[in-house]
């Protein structure tokens, strides 16, 4: 039987995390030539093509895309077990790319990390924030963080704790659009919608007993950022759907008002995602353990 070329299987990784030929070459410290011809072997082994190839662009083809996977675990599972062998003489070294939605990654996972990396001083984080969808396998990220009820998928998940959702508007708008007192009654209200959801139009509720309730909502702002709808909230011109760690001073405060505090509004949970595999690095782990610790405390202590 003849062995797999998992160097060409590496390279395959590192091609379709960087997204071209010159980047994964400069990240691998080999030339492009060696990139080109490992890329070239892989294809006429499996019969087929991994990239569409033109003078700009570089995209997987469909079976590029499928085989994408097993390259990014075995890249993965190589670099784990070399640092495995090397673990009991060093401390954990190297690059660690990190996921976060954005507000939440700038309040609870940026002083995070400053106490993580003053532990670890010989692991980097490429910390990248954003509310959008990120594909974990495609982008080459270790570890991901969503605020989400997760479907079903391959990827390896760890449920951190809950996050509260509320059902805001500043007293004003309420004082003058008038208090919901069934979940129904929001569809005649002018609510922002929040779109990297599945269902940003849909609202559902849950009641303690188990009664549902589901509600199609419109507003004047449709937006992917929560942060971006605190200004209009405050001013009264709608209502949002916002997790507590967003709204919680405002609350506090008294500019926002929460209501249909007996529904539970799009609660979900905090969720630690890796790739597919087995083996990971020892960098890697370091984060994931600092991070489910302290990120479970304060989902506990905040409610989030």
């Amino acid at each position: 039987m003849k062995l797999p070329d998992f160097e060409a299987w590496a390279i395959f990784a590192a091609v379709v995390e960087h997204r071209s030929f010159s980047a994964a070459a400069e990240a691998l410290a080999v030339s492009k030539a060696t990139v080109s011809k490992a890329i070239s072997r892989l294809e006429t082994r499996l019969g087929t093509s991994l990239f569409h190839r033109t003078s700009r662009r570089l995209t997987l083809t469909d079976s590029g895309r499928a085989l994408a996977d097993h390259a990014q675990r075995i890249l993965s599972e190589g670099e784990a077990a070399e640092e495995a062998a090397f673990e009991s003489a060093s401390a954990p070294v190297g690059l660690v790319r990190l996921a976060a939605p954005l507000t939440f990654g700038i309040q609870a996972v940026a002083p995070a990390l400053a106490d993580f990396m003053a532990l670890h001083p010989g692991i980097k984080v490429d910390l990248r924030l954003s509310d959008a969808f990120v594909d974990i396998v495609g982008e080459g990220i270790d570890i991901a963080l969503r605020i989400a009820e997760l479907p079903d998928s391959s990827l390896r998940a760890r449920r951190l704790g809950p996050v509260t959702g509320h059902i805001v508007a500043a007293p004003a708008y309420w004082d003058r659009a008038g208090r919901p007192r069934h979940p129904a009654d929001l569809a005649t209200h002018a609510c922002f919608v929040y779109t990297n959801t599945a269902t940003p139009d849909v609202w559902r509720f849950r009641r303690a007993g188990g009664e549902e309730a589901a509600v199609r909502i419109d507003g004047p702002i449709r937006t992917d950022n929560g942060d971006a709808m605190l200004p209009a909230l405050r001013a009264g011109l709608g209502v949002a759907r916002l997790p507590d760690f967003l709204v919680a001073q405002d609350l506090a405060a008294g500019r926002l008002e929460a209501v249909l505090a007996d529904w539970a509004a799009g609660a979900s949970g905090l969720h630690l995602l890796t790739p597919p595999g087995t083996l990971r690095p020892a960098r890697v782990e370091a984060l994931i353990d600092f991070l489910s610790d302290r990120l479970r405390k304060i989902c506990g202590e905040a409610h989030l």
